[in-house]
């Protein structure tokens, strides 16, 4: 089962924004907070921003001032803006979420996470 899809990147220039979509499939009574990474050519992943599932967002502070993250959890989508982007912001990004809360139906464990396979951001001069 494919648990997370990204989408949304593609090949802008420097100052042009883009905005993510990572849709996730569904798990009735589970309540997961959802995040991006990015991975740039040589370097490790890290982290840029979240959503936890009580709606409070994390950024970086790289992403601070030019990045959004929103999620449509009737959808089981969450959305990074992306704005006044830079060269050094070209990367690999993914989605991650790990399941924190659960009600009647949820199956399961708190701390299961996923992560996607990535859409690929990059920024020219």
């Amino acid at each position: 089962q494919v648990e997370l899809v990204e989408s949304g990147g593609g090949s802008v220039q420097t100052g042009r924004s883009l905005r993510l979509s990572c849709a996730g499939s569904a798990y009735p009574g589970c309540r997961f907070d959802m995040s991006w990474y990015r991975q740039a050519p040589g370097k490790e992943r890290e982290f840029v921003s979240s959503v936890g599932s009580d709606g409070t967002t994390n950024y970086t502070d790289f992403a601070k001032g030019r990045f959004v993250i929103a999620q449509d959890t009737g959808k089981n989508t969450v959305y990074l803006l992306m704005t006044s982007l830079k060269p050094e912001d070209t990367a690999m990004y993914y989605c991650k979420r790990t399941l924190r809360t659960r009600s009647l139906g949820c199956r399961l464990s708190v701390g299961t996470f996923h992560w996607g396979k990535g859409t690929l951001v990059t920024v020219s001069s």
